[in-house]
């Protein structure tokens, strides 16, 4: 129905100050413009003003770091009520497609994954992966903001008094593998999306392009993005190989299979809090075990002091 008035004030003000003096179509959370533009409108509760607000954040950073390749934010504000909103452009979005995912992994290997931090690992603001809600701030080393990221999962894991020994074994995996297997990373803090799954990914049907929504964002180890796509498919091979051909792994090299299994551990404890356990607890575990295993086997080598990559450049 074209009328203005079926729109709530809020709503109103804001696509004013996009189209001044427009009427629009609106079936939410579409809204077509008489302009021919179309808005989609993503409402929440009030409790969840701050996990839109982080979420406005990083779509306003990737928009900045890799241009279009996430639906341009127009506006975020809260209704009367304390509800968060905001408005970005509506795109047709289909299933993640090899040509596409070819041009998704160039993308962020040339541009998302190259948008640096001047401020160290971490973000401004706290965002949620999921539900799950990370703190975030700042961080000098990749070590010490992963760390406090694991521990994060650890905590809410405990809190349920359901998984000691998955607790205990992340705690090791804290204390023992991240030193050993972060600690000697010469690395940049680079912008993630931080939950990019196949279920976040699409291509444009108008364009052909590739689409990722929902952030998770922060500034961290360009690898840890790739993690969630692995275990929860929809990403084909030649999504890896072609990101890795213009993004090669970090050094050490003949590590990345471990530093895999470790990014790959936080998601499956991630599911776990959200879940409630079962499956996703195990798999973190199976995996978590295999990195004390190998760190014991003495495959992660000593901590040594080095020279670090400047972090403020």
């Amino acid at each position: 129905m074209r009328s203005n008035s079926h729109l709530s004030q809020q709503l109103k003000e804001q696509l004013d100050k996009i189209e001044p003096g427009e009427d629009y179509t609106v079936t939410l959370p579409k809204i077509s413009s008489s302009s021919g533009r179309t808005y989609f409108v993503k409402e929440g509760t009030a409790g969840e003003k701050e996990q839109y607000a982080g979420e406005a954040e990083a779509l306003k950073d990737m928009e900045e770091a890799a241009p279009g390749l996430a639906p341009h934010l127009y506006a975020f504000s809260t209704f009367d009520d304390g509800k968060p909103f905001w408005i970005c452009e509506y795109k047709n979005i289909g299933p993640l497609n090899a040509t596409a995912a070819k041009v998704l992994a160039k993308r962020l290997a040339t541009e998302l994954h190259q948008m640096k931090s001047t401020n160290g690992f971490g973000y401004p603001v706290p965002t949620h992966c999921g539900p799950t809600r990370f703190e975030n701030g700042w961080y000098e080393t990749w070590e010490n903001c992963y760390s406090a990221m694991y521990g994060t999962l650890l905590s809410r894991l405990r809190e349920t008094g359901k998984y000691d020994s998955l607790c205990s074994t992340g705690d090791k995996i804290v204390e023992r593998v991240l030193p050993k297997l972060l600690g000697p990373l010469v690395i940049q803090p680079v912008l993630l999306h931080g939950d990019l799954w196949s279920g976040n990914a699409g291509v444009d049907e108008n364009t052909g392009e590739p689409v990722i929504f929902d952030p998770a964002a922060f500034f961290g180890h360009n690898e840890a993005d790739l993690a969630i796509a692995r275990i929860f498919g929809g990403f084909p091979q030649s999504f890896f190989d072609t990101y890795f051909k213009h993004n090669p792994k970090s050094d050490p090299q003949h590590q990345f299979n471990l530093r895999a299994e470790l990014y790959e551990s936080f998601h499956y404890l991630n599911h776990a809090v959200i879940f409630g356990g079962g499956g996703y607890a195990m798999q973190a575990e199976k995996k978590m075990r295999g990195l004390i295993e190998a760190e014991g086997e003495g495959k992660m080598g000593p901590v040594e002091e080095k020279e670090k990559a400047p972090v403020f450049d």
